[in-house]
């Protein structure tokens, strides 16, 4: 890891088990903030299974999860998320009769909520005002200003995926856990959305993790590649390594990865 970098979230001999199905073993990953890191790896890999470590969801056999430097193997979910540690799913969970405005605050009510929903409605003037610039700081980050107003329902595809990382944006976390967020993406939304990602990055001092199938994003926004396979940690390097190496080429078995991997 560059030693200009904070740490972030560091995984340590993680080894999860389902019964007699090892989905993780003894699996390795720092994700620090300051850049954007990539998680990659075929279909069934243990990718999402390493996210939900990672955001406490579940909690390993073996192993050990630090987040900012302390450990948080036995924390909960949202002890995590008061931490500092946001995360977007694959499928989207946003709510399409809301405005988008409304959906982008619930990132940051969410977090300061916590266990105790009660906050919710005890919520003072000055704990409104939070609530109102983190909301407009991240709308203006993806680019969502005149679609403020706009019934979440509404948006297509590729809006509704930037209104689902301005909501995480919202809640001020230093460290995003992005499971897969340009799906549905056309090759222009693609490069757009890797663009804003970038730009959140430097401009918010956050880290980024993403799952990622889109190759060609991966390669162009990580500085730090991890590939998943079976479970097992099988590679990390920066892009240019992982395109010049055999061992990913082998694990996508047969996949067309060489256009996305060409330089």
């Amino acid at each position: 890891m560059n030693p200009g970098l904070d740490i972030g979230l560091n995984l340590h001999g993680v080894t999860v088990r389902f019964g007699g199905h090892v989905a993780l073993s003894a699996v390795d990953l720092a994700a620090p903030v300051g850049t954007i890191t990539g998680l990659i790896g075929p279909n069934g890999a243990g990718k999402t299974t390493l996210f939900n470590v990672g955001n406490g969801l579940i909690r390993p056999a073996i192993g050990t999860v630090e987040l900012f430097g302390r450990d948080v193997t036995r924390s909960s979910v949202s002890s995590r998320a008061r931490a500092g540690l946001g995360r977007t799913f694959q499928q989207m969970e946003i709510c399409n009769d809301m405005t988008v405005a409304r959906n982008v605050a619930l990132g940051y009510e969410c977090r300061v909520i916590g266990n105790n929903p009660l906050r919710q409605f005890v919520a003072g003037g000055s704990q409104r005002r939070l609530i109102a610039e983190h909301c407009d700081a991240a709308i203006h980050a993806c680019g969502l200003e005149e679609l403020a107003g706009r019934r979440a329902g509404s948006l297509s595809v590729g809006q509704r995926r930037l209104l689902e990382l301005a909501r995480v944006i919202a809640g001020g976390f230093r460290l995003l856990l992005l499971d897969e967020p340009s799906s549905g993406l056309d090759e222009t939304e693609t490069r757009h959305f890797g663009s804003i990602l970038q730009s959140v990055m430097r401009d918010h001092d956050l880290g980024i993790l993403l799952v990622e199938h889109d190759m060609a994003l991966v390669m162009s926004v990580c500085s730090d590649i991890y590939v998943l396979d079976f479970g097992t940690m099988i590679f990390h390097g920066d892009p240019a390594s992982v395109r010049d190496s055999d061992v990913v080429r082998s694990a996508y078995l047969g996949n067309d990865l060489e256009e996305a991997l060409r330089p």
